[in-house]
């Protein structure tokens, strides 16, 4: 699986995430553009965003696994208020995508999106900022 390609942002992160211990390995393969989740090893259920028990049996003996980067948009919405840490980025997409193992995620979404590209190729991106990594998705490049 190649990479996810990246996306340079300038500036911080409007809100940055918490980064635990448990999530380090999310963040670590963002870093190699890799996208991670949780896969129970009793129900094989994958879960998105990575937690520490399984949502499908509550297992708590979870494997990381890597994702494909490919979807599709399932729905967007285009936020024009937004709260103060987002102002700035007004207006800006975020979307539900689905991606090929089953997962639907929310993300940013970068580049225009219309309701024509409902139900179309999308592609996971890693979003580079000043002061650390974020994830989101753009059309996927035809070919």
């Amino acid at each position: 699986m190649s990479p996810m390609a990246q996306i340079l942002l300038p500036g911080p992160r409007p809100f940055a995430p918490r980064v635990s211990a448990f999530s380090r390995p999310f963040w670590s393969g963002l870093a190699r553009g890799e996208l991670l989740t949780t896969r129970c090893r009793a129900c094989g259920a994958l879960g998105f965003p990575p937690r520490n028990l399984c949502r499908g049996c509550w297992g708590r003996e979870l494997d990381w696994v890597p994702l494909q980067p490919r979807g599709r948009l399932y729905s967007f919405t285009r936020v024009h208020v937004a709260p103060e840490a987002f102002r700035a980025e007004v207006p800006y997409a975020i979307g539900l995508v689905d991606l090929d193992e089953g997962v639907r995620l929310m993300c940013r979404l970068v580049g225009e999106v219309t309701p024509a590209d409902l139900d179309q190729p999308m592609e996971m991106l890693v979003l580079v900022h000043d002061d650390g990594l974020l994830f989101g998705a753009r059309k996927a490049s035809p070919g």
